[in-house]
């Protein structure tokens, strides 16, 4: 059953050492349609969605901050930030290889504070 960002946003991320079902493609896909620009990738196995900071110290600080909210959730994202302000962010449940509820409660709530952020201006930015 999909879920819209705001039910993905008052749940929390459960523990995951394996034995849970990933999610199939087409539940990610229908899943993805409540998230704002992010993508599936590597197989459909991972989400992912880039920013364009105001420059690099913006950038750090929303990646420390998301690093926050990934403690708080008990569910860690891969952060990157490439060319000093182009910020991307990646999703899995790295123990079942693949895809789960816990990636789109943290994706929602990354979107949740990105766009409340009050750090710089902000841009979601698709790279190809």
């Amino acid at each position: 059953m999909t879920q819209t960002a705001e039910q993905l946003c008052s749940k929390r991320c459960a523990a995951c050492e394996g034995g849970v079902q990933r999610l199939s493609e087409a539940q990610a896909r229908e899943q993805l349609g409540a998230l704002a620009d992010w993508r599936l990738i590597d197989g459909n196995r991972r989400l992912r969605k880039d920013w364009k900071a105001k420059n690099f110290r913006v950038g750090m600080e929303f990646i420390n901050r998301i690093a926050e909210l990934a403690e708080q959730e008990g569910h860690h994202p891969d952060l990157h930030l490439e060319d000093y302000r182009h910020v991307w962010i990646a999703l899995s449940t790295h123990a079942i290889g693949g895809l789960s509820d816990n990636d789109f409660i943290l994706a929602a709530k990354i979107d949740q504070f990105a766009n409340s952020a009050r750090l710089g201006v902000w841009e979601p930015h698709c790279s190809t």
